[in-house]
């Protein structure tokens, strides 16, 4: 293991902070003897789906479940299209070949790396069964103009919110625009559990009905399926974890803006780009990615000095193998391969230092030649 002097992202330096109230939490589920669909669940339930001004919330087994579970309620089905980004982590792909449907892709904005709006209906077919936007790296898509193109087309919207937990499109939460919002809990997330998990939002109520009852095998009772359903549980230990780390989420969210800002004043170089937020928009730093001329060059020379750096993503959807029977090419999507090539993922996470983050931006300087 690399003894980075800065990690891209470290999950110890919250994990020892929580750790007597995620041991306190633990204890109360283990001595309760309910650890499926116990009252942690139900708790946390009610507690996110209030956060974020919904109805309803239902917790999954993964991000990805939460993205099938949601078109499998909305009536997607196999051989059906759903419309999305080729620049997104795999699992939003994923999630739609697990139902049997077919991923047709829209370019990005080269600014904010989220779904154009203005190619997305050249996209739209007599197949279109959902359409399902991503918030990347915090930064919510253009959610105004989507809702208005699937509206007058009469097509569900699928937000995945993966990444958009408490990020803000004119005042309102990601994943609360939607039909239905799919969140992750992985780890690394602004909101992360201790394993893999995840949650569907919604305000329809017979939606909220078909998604918990797909979540636990289409049972309205125990051994009675009325739907064909999966087991894609969120367990109680990972539920009551959850409820610790909600309280403060608001807190950490606003410290990565003030670390976002930060690396604002201390990287002013021409060779790195930096975010665009837009007016309207509050993104909660989930990432914070750069565009940075040389890219690979940085990265290594990052790592050589000892500091983590990723690229998120460094091949698009539309030119992985695994997806290369929907018989896209290179050049079909211009703005998400120069994106590619391009982004670095700086360190990020709530627990990093001011220190820290000169360290690295002193490091980039150094790189380009400026000190």
């Amino acid at each position: 293991m690399v003894a980075w002097k800065v990690e891209r992202c470290n999950l110890r330096r919250q994990t020892e902070e929580l750790l007597p109230e995620l041991l306190r939490a633990a204890e109360e589920v283990l001595r309760s003897g309910v650890y499926i669909l116990g009252p942690q669940l139900e708790a946390f339930e009610q507690e996110f789906a209030r956060w974020l001004g919904r109805r309803f919330a239902y917790g999954v087994a993964s991000g990805t479940e939460a993205l099938a579970l949601a078109l499998l309620a909305v009536g997607v089905r196999p051989g059906d299209e759903v419309i999305t980004t080729p620049f997104t982590a795999i699992p939003t792909i994923a999630a739609i070949a697990m139902v049997g449907a077919r991923p047709v892709f829209v370019d990005i904005e080269p600014d904010t790396y989220t779904l154009n709006p203005e190619l997305l209906p050249r996209a739209i077919s007599a197949r279109t069964r959902a359409l399902v936007p991503v918030h990347l790296f915090g930064h919510c898509a253009e959610m105004e103009p989507i809702l208005a193109i699937a509206r007058s087309a009469g097509i569900p919207v699928i937000e995945d919110a993966a990444q958009a937990h408490g990020s803000l499109y004119h005042g309102r939460p990601a994943g609360t625009f939607g039909t239905i919002g799919c969140f992750s809990f992985y780890p690394t997330k602004n909101l992360g559990a201790y394993g893999d998990a995840g949650a569907v939002v919604t305000d329809e109520e017979e939606l909220a009905h078909r998604l918990r009852l797909l979540r636990n095998y289409g049972q309205v009772s125990p051994y009675r399926s009325v739907l064909p359903g999966y087991n894609s549980r969120l367990d109680e230990l990972q539920a009551a974890f959850l409820r610790v780390k909600l309280s403060y989420l608001e807190r950490w969210n606003q410290r990565r803006q003030q670390l976002a800002q930060l690396y604002r004043r201390s990287l002013t170089i021409p060779e790195i780009h930096h975010p665009t937020v837009r007016p309207g928009h509050c993104p909660n730093w989930h990432l914070y990615v750069v565009r940075a001329e040389r890219r690979d060059e940085l990265w290594r020379y990052l790592e050589a000095n000892g500091i983590q750096a990723n690229v998120y993503y460094p091949l698009p959807a539309h030119l992985q193998p695994a997806y290369a029977h929907l018989g896209y090419r290179e050049g079909d999507f211009p703005e998400a391969e120069r994106a590619a090539r391009q982004v670095l993922a700086l360190p990020m996470y709530p627990e990093l230092t001011e220190e820290e983050i000169e360290q690295v931006a002193l490091t980039i300087c150094r790189f380009y030649g400026y000190v």
